[in-house]
């Protein structure tokens, strides 16, 4: 068993989690990078704290108390617009002060703001290789995410 801590953007902190937690259960987005036999199970669920991103200090340390072994950056890090511009920093930050690995994504980008960012030009500099797993999913579960 894979256990999982998701931080979230600070615009969503009133977010109730449930493309994220769909995508866990179904092993899509972020998740897809788990075997499908390999139960994940969610053991903390927190915001950045707002920009500049406070509670990335702090939070981890309580996911990893709860037994995190992997913390995911969510998708609304990455396609909400405009995107997070701390989110490298984020994650260098979690994975050499906490030594635990980082995920960019949870749940699949939804089709609609794939398409959208696609004309947008932040999006052609981004480093795609970092979303890989999330670009590669089928575009009818993308879709579904609408």
């Amino acid at each position: 068993m894979k256990k999982i801590g998701i931080i979230i953007c600070g615009r969503y902190q009133n977010c109730g989690g449930g493309k994220c937690l769909r995508s866990l259960r179904e092993h899509t987005g972020g998740f897809s990078l788990y075997s499908k036999d390999e139960e994940l199970e969610l053991v903390g669920y927190s915001y950045c704290g707002g920009c500049p991103g406070g509670n990335i200090e702090y939070v981890p340390q309580e996911m990893i108390k709860n037994s995190a072994e992997v913390i995911h950056l969510a998708t609304g890090m990455i396609v909400g617009y405009p995107p997070c511009p701390r989110l490298n920093h984020f994650r260098e930050f979690i994975e050499s002060y906490y030594n635990i690995p980082v995920v960019l994504g949870t749940h699949p980008i939804p089709l609609k703001y794939y398409n959208a960012h696609q004309k947008l030009s932040f999006w052609k500099k981004l480093n795609k290789q970092q979303i890989d797993h999330l670009l590669q999913e089928d575009r009818s579960i993308m879709e579904a995410y609408n």
